[in-house]
């Protein structure tokens, strides 16, 4: 479609279990096992579900990070790996990622200018005398001041620490951004502020997210449309206000139960889940949430269900539909 910036078609991505004295290959985790989706110019697509359900897996790979093992990746209707090493760097600057610890994922031997301003120098995109200029307005814009430019990360919150990951992703003027848990390791106060910088950033900017979290009530507040994942699956997607108001698939249910209402006054009924998450190593046949669903009957236990839109832009893969 014209509008679309990221298409994904049936991706794959297995990463070996290897085993022995010779370490061979004796199997693979499934971290994503036949996802489809797409993303369009100026949007927010939410992603959601349990920790290790592939949700990272799917950024970093979209970004070639790493490897796909089937599928397709399409960026601005270009096959992202079918591309040679020098297109691949060609468009690297439309695509960035803001990572998830804002305290690993910064050097602590540069300053924050050197942070922020490395990928400038190393494009070629300025002449290096330009590049504290620049440096300092990408930080402004983020809400840091201009004399934190010779500043070290160690030296600041968690906060600040994350506006300096999103102003080394805008330095370059990126098309598509992976926001892999931007706001998972701070502080509910300062996840506020983050979210909202991201949302006024996109809407100055038009840049994309795939905005990937655990947090329903961020992604709410931040995404267009939501993705829910299960085991390296995408078992629904929707429009953000249909998904809320009309969860079809159980797993979905089941995680907008557990959601808090900020009404003390109102309660609802929570669903609990039974048993672990499979091991994605080794996952269910048929409907790989069967072994959790309470309405499982035979037919879930074999057979994969069809992944079909049920009208509205609402996609869900569940027998009971």
């Amino acid at each position: 479609m014209e509008n679309e910036i990221v298409r994904v078609e049936n991706l794959k991505t297995y990463f070996p279990i290897r085993g022995g004295i010779f370490q061979k290959t004796v199997g693979h985790v499934k971290a994503v096992d036949g996802v489809s989706l797409s993303i369009n110019k100026g949007e927010t697509l939410g992603l959601v579900g349990e920790s290790g359900c592939g949700k990272t897996t799917i950024g970093r790979t979209i970004l070639r990070l790493v490897n796909k093992t089937e599928g397709d990746v399409y960026f601005n209707n270009e096959n992202v790996f079918d591309l040679s090493k020098k297109d691949l760097r060609k468009i690297r600057p439309k695509m960035q990622i803001i990572f998830q610890d804002p305290y690993s994922s910064l050097n602590p031997r540069l300053t924050v200018g050197q942070i922020v301003g490395e990928a400038l120098i190393d494009h070629g995109i300025l002449p290096k005398k330009d590049v504290a200029d620049r440096v300092q307005e990408v930080l402004k814009i983020c809400g840091l001041a201009t004399y934190h430019i010779r500043r070290y990360p160690h030296e600041f919150s968690g906060g600040q620490r994350q506006r300096i990951g999103i102003a080394r992703a805008l330095i370059l003027n990126p098309e598509f951004i992976v926001a892999d848990e931007p706001v998972s390791a701070l502080d509910v106060s300062i996840q506020s502020q983050i979210v909202n910088l991201m949302s006024d950033l996109q809407g100055k900017m038009g840049f994309s997210y795939l905005f990937i979290s655990h947090d329903l009530s961020v992604v709410k507040h931040i995404s267009h449309r939501i993705g829910v994942m299960y085991l390296g699956s995408l078992v629904e997607l929707a429009p953000k206000n249909e998904l809320y108001n009309n969860p079809l698939h159980p797993y979905t249910k089941a995680l907008l139960s557990a959601v808090p209402l900020p009404d003390p006054t109102l309660k609802r009924q929570r669903i609990i889940l039974q048993g672990d998450i499979p091991s994605p190593a080794n996952p269910p046949s048929g409907c790989k949430f069967h072994t959790r669903c309470q309405y499982a009957m035979e037919r879930c236990k074999i057979e994969c269900p069809q992944y079909k839109d049920v009208g509205g832009k609402h996609f869900v893969a569940c027998h009971l539909i």
